[in-house]
């Protein structure tokens, strides 16, 4: 069987989405059982869904739970977003058959990499998203309101430093040197990531000088508190347990000292509601939150998944970038405070991926390999480079819970390379291995792997987490880097030992571990492909996210603030003369 042709046979993911039908949101929430009553309308194609509506649906069993994640990617993705898309159509049509429903919980775009290298987020070809154009910019404002948020705070906490107009001076007794919190801004833009704020003057008015910078609102962790929140009464309890400073004497300063949680949580009463939206093929999407998972724990929110689980037999979701990275923290960090027991792991390969990790060529961030590299046969170089795929499979087997391996075939891609995958997948522990052209053909594309996955959610699941709360902060941060890394073991500098010190000493040790390093590889080096070993773990900081229930290590040198290519996605974005938009990929 040969793959549909991807790319020059088909229109682009703008153009694909500008001319599909999309129904109206309300035809699409009665699917599963929701009311207009339920909504509240963002026009005519999307809406939120109102909180409430959990209660009428607590007695309700919760469905089943498939988690869709990756082998390391190459720095342009692997179509995750597409599988997950893809497959749940698929889904959908077999469940259809069984009386049966499939919900898929998504997460949001953030416009700094859809303005940035990758483009829109909101899937691919035959497999996306509707409305388009709206989610991969305003939206219904969520990240903006999220923003608003941060710099609230960031204001206030300024504000405490020195009022002029009241002669306040520091009642907090506010170390500037401690001050962790930045300001953050939707887009990519590294020449905010270290800005010095406030002048000295006469009058003061112009703000307390010191050393700060901008984050990614992506990477704030108000993103991360959203997503992790159960309710608005958690919300405001997560709000008001930031730690943005500590005092001169070492103890921690909260947003709810600064007075500022409770402003921050009726800015974001509204962002705390789930997302409707619809699929190209008309099933039900809940798109909500979208923290990345190199720097957070990258998966959409509790909410959406917890009200997806009560409305439909199956439920869909996504996990960031690889399995080391977004599903680790699925696993051990959304599961752990939801209660969730997952029932299969979806690992997408690709054949490119696999090509890169067998050395066959190599792939920089913003430089592409030769089309004629990229595309050509090279069945040894993908054997070798299952390699990556086997320790992801190995890894997310830890954890108790089926996995099947989905390869998102591109139409270079060979019938020999794709069956040495799946060969390899099935010899090393996965529970099934398929492959689908879902970007070419939609959920008809994917109904194999749809087949495989409703099977392996019939399989036994005992999920566990690799590590318990109570295990010590080193032994955490050794546990994941020696079981889902390979390495052999951790070197903390001198200030994680004195955080690891001081955070124990808070009470913070119970806390799990939300690991910040690149995605590109296994370990904490990009350049490092395949399942590297022999090597140790470099931990250079760790900070506290005491509101979103974490800490996290910072493994090398991680930002959080990306900075745009050399040639940005925006500069192919416009209108045409009819108002129309163009260049949005």
């Amino acid at each position: 069987m040969s793959a549909h042709t991807r790319g020059e046979e088909l229109k682009s993911d703008l153009e694909i989405a500008q001319e599909a039908e999309t129904r109206p949101i309300v035809e699409i929430a009665a699917k599963i059982g929701l009311t207009e009553d339920d909504l509240e309308l963002y026009g005519k194609y999307k809406a939120k869904i109102k909180l409430e509506v959990m209660d009428r649906l607590k007695d309700n069993p919760d469905g089943k739970l498939i988690d869709v994640t990756a082998i390391t990617p190459t720095p342009l993705g692997e179509g995750k977003t597409v599988t997950l898309i893809g497959v749940s159509m698929a889904m959908s049509k077999l469940a259809a058959e069984m009386g049966k429903t499939v919900i898929t919980t998504i997460r949001e775009p953030s416009m700094g990499p859809v303005f940035g290298i990758k483009g829109g987020a909101a899937g691919g070809g035959y497999s996306q998203v509707l409305p388009m154009e709206d989610i991969n910019l305003h939206f219904t404002g969520d990240i903006h309101a999220i923003g608003a948020a941060n710099n609230l705070l960031a204001a206030m906490l300024d504000n405490q430093m020195f009022h002029p107009t009241f002669r306040r001076k520091n009642p907090l007794n506010i170390d500037p040197g401690s001050i962790s919190w930045n300001r953050v801004v939707d887009l990519n833009d590294s020449a905010l990531t270290n800005v010095k704020i406030g002048t000295v003057s006469k009058k003061d008015i112009d703000g307390y000088p010191r050393d700060s910078g901008y984050d990614i609102t992506v990477a704030s962790e108000i993103m991360a508190i959203l997503a992790l929140a159960s309710d608005l009464k958690d919300l405001r309890r997560r709000l008001g347990r930031i730690v943005p400073a500590y005092t001169h004497d070492g103890k921690p300063v909260t947003a709810d000292d600064i007075k500022a949680a409770g402003a921050m949580t009726v800015v974001l009463k509204d962002a705390l509601k789930p997302n409707l939206v619809q699929t190209l093929e008309h099933t039900p999407a809940i798109m909500h939150c979208g923290p990345f998972a190199n720097i957070a724990q990258g998966n959409n929110s509790i909410i959406a998944d917890k009200m997806a689980l009560k409305l439909a037999d199956y439920v869909l979701t996504e996990s960031g970038f690889g399995a080391d990275m977004g599903a680790e923290k699925f696993l051990n960090i959304k599961c752990r405070k939801a209660g969730y027991k997952p029932n299969c792991i979806i690992l997408v390969a690709t054949i490119r991926a696999l090509k890169l990790h067998g050395g066959a060529f190599d792939f920089p961030p913003g430089k592409t390999p030769p089309k004629e590299v990229l595309e050509a046969e090279n069945v040894e170089a993908v054997k070798k480079g299952c390699v990556n795929m086997v320790k992801h499979i190995q890894n997310m087997k830890k954890f108790g819970v089926p996995v099947v391996v989905a390869v998102n075939r591109f139409a270079s891609d060979t019938d020999a390379e794709v069956e040495a995958v799946k060969e390899i997948a099935l010899a090393e522990g996965a529970d099934a291995a398929e492959a689908g052209d879902f970007h070419a053909r939609g959920g008809e594309g994917a109904m194999d792997i749809g087949r495989a996955v409703i099977k392996a959610c019939e399989m036994p699941s005992n999920f566990q987490l690799l590590y318990p709360d109570d295990m010590p902060i080193k032994q955490k941060i050794e546990t994941i880097a020696k079981e889902i890394y390979g390495a052999d073991g951790v070197e903390f500098s001198e200030v994680a030992e004195k955080k690891i010190q001081m955070f124990e000493e808070l009470g913070y040790g119970n806390l799990p571990m939300c690991m910040a390093k690149t995605h590109l590889s296994l370990s904490h080096d990009p350049h490092l492909k395949g399942a590297p070993t022999g090597y140790m773990l470099p931990i250079r900081d760790i900070r506290p996210s005491i509101g979103a229930g974490f800490l996290y290590p910072l493994c090398g040198e991680m930002r959080t603030m990306p900075g745009l290519p050399s040639v940005p996605a925006a500069e192919d974005v416009d209108i045409d003369e009819n108002g129309k938009t163009l260049g949005l990929f």
